[in-house]
């Protein structure tokens, strides 16, 4: 899962928000120097991811996508989830993408202390591109993976992976839809603030 499925599991709570949009700046145990429900979004964070990385759908996802992006398919599985989720927003979420993504750039500069560095860097940009929003596209999938792949230490070939997303998308969007049910039931077992 990506940002738009981080936030979207956070439910009603702020903080659980916060904490799962930092989750993965924030590594070992520095979750412990921020507010009790920051912290329990970053460990929620790490449940989530987890919990995808072990699902059966998941990993036959990553399996089509093995050979030519090796450790990078979970990375690549992770923004396909994001994509049909944003495509099919209106199944999940009462308000409207925009609206939501609007209300999330505005509670991440609201908590811009507890951002870590990278990712008080890397906000302005999100927000400027509408990330959250150009999820939906497989156009805003590409720019995404082109960015990761620049930041990369080694090649990646990450800047190519929408054209599997665009040539198998049926079958990445059946894994989407088999999976997500899974992820929310899971996600309401740990998370309160998640209805």
């Amino acid at each position: 899962m990506n940002f738009l499925a981080h936030l979207y599991l956070s439910g009603q709570s702020e903080p659980i928000a916060v904490g799962n949009f930092i989750g993965d700046f924030v590594k070992g145990n520095q979750y412990n120097k921020y507010p009790k429900e920051i912290q329990n979004g970053v460990l929620l964070h790490r449940e989530i991811d987890a919990f995808t990385d072990s699902h059966p759908e998941i990993r036959e996802g990553r399996k089509r996508l093995w050979d030519p992006y090796r450790h990078y398919s979970g990375v690549i599985m992770d923004l396909f989830c994001d994509h049909f989720l944003a495509k099919q927003w209106e199944s999940y979420h009462d308000d409207p993408l925009e609206v939501f993504a609007r209300n999330m750039y505005a509670l991440m500069d609201q908590n811009n202390a507890y951002l870590p560095q990278q990712a008080r860097n890397m906000l302005p940009y999100m927000k400027n591109g509408n990330w959250l929003v150009s999820y939906g596209s497989v156009e805003g999938i590409d720019r995404a993976l082109t960015g990761l792949s620049r930041r990369t230490s080694f090649r990646s070939g990450m800047e190519n992976a929408a054209n599997d997303l665009a040539a198998d998308y049926t079958f990445f969007n059946s894994i989407f839809n088999k999976f997500f049910p899974d992820m929310i039931r899971f996600a309401s077992t740990k998370n309160p603030y998640f209805t």
